[in-house]
């Protein structure tokens, strides 16, 4: 289901602005208003995956630069026997502002297990199909390009340490580290793809919703299969 938005107004954008906490409370609000607890629970529960240990102070101070800037407003809702909790709206110019970076220029950063990428995919609803894939392009133009790049690289170290070191446990685990974070990248690049195919493939008028409940339902089956001896869980 598509939801219309007022397109009169385009947004701006700073090119070069980081995601900020303001970025993804300002795209919760744009979802439905929430108070300031709502906004805690939600990096609590979602939001941890793309933000690390988020306080509930630094939500109220972003709220409060938030409501300063007129990217959002509150109102009061009552509550019988307790203090009046606060409920927050984004704005029109909030909308203009989150619009702006989440569909402005992505520049992926070195490591893709970072979450700016994966943040900017938690609001697709709010893109358009192309500028999701525009999206998808590019990370997937600087991993491949990573890879051919930094893959085959010569790892070794000229190690002349002046403490107690372990050169055999050290080669180990850092050849370990390699090989686990090689496997995560190719992953990585191979969920994109993917998604930017089903994408293309799938005419504009389809049911998504049906193609995320089928894998919703695949990996329900999955996970209710028992590992079996030599299976690697990850």
């Amino acid at each position: 289901m598509v939801i219309s938005t007022n397109d009169a107004t385009k947004p701006w954008h700073r090119e070069g602005d980081a995601m900020k906490l303001e970025n993804l409370l300002l795209g919760v609000l744009a979802q439905h208003p929430s108070t300031g607890y709502d906004l805690k629970k939600y990096m609590d529960t979602h939001g941890r995956f793309l933000r690390s240990n988020t306080q509930m102070s630094q939500v109220y101070r972003s709220l409060s630069t938030m409501e300063q800037n007129g990217w959002a407003d509150h109102s009061l809702l009552e509550r019988p026997g307790a203090t009046d909790a606060k409920v927050y709206r984004v704005t029109d110019e909030g909308a203009t502002v989150f619009l702006d970076w989440l569909t402005g220029p992505y520049s992926p950063p070195t490591r893709f297990e970072d979450p700016e990428f994966g943040a900017r995919l938690t609001f697709a609803g709010f893109m358009t199909r192309s500028e999701l894939l525009r999206l998808l392009d590019t990370e997937l133009d600087v991993r491949r390009d990573e890879i051919a790049r930094y893959r085959g690289r010569d790892r070794r170290e000229a190690w002349a340490p002046t403490i107690t070191f372990d050169a055999d446990l050290s080669e180990l685990v850092n050849q370990w580290h390699h090989l686990r974070g090689a496997a995560a990248k190719d992953a990585h690049v191979a969920a994109v793809a993917d998604l930017r195919r089903i994408l293309l493939d799938t005419p504009e008028n389809a049911d998504l919703s049906t193609i995320a409940r089928s894998w919703v339902t695949a990996q329900a089956a999955d996970d209710s299969v028992p590992a079996t001896e030599g299976d690697v869980i990850r």
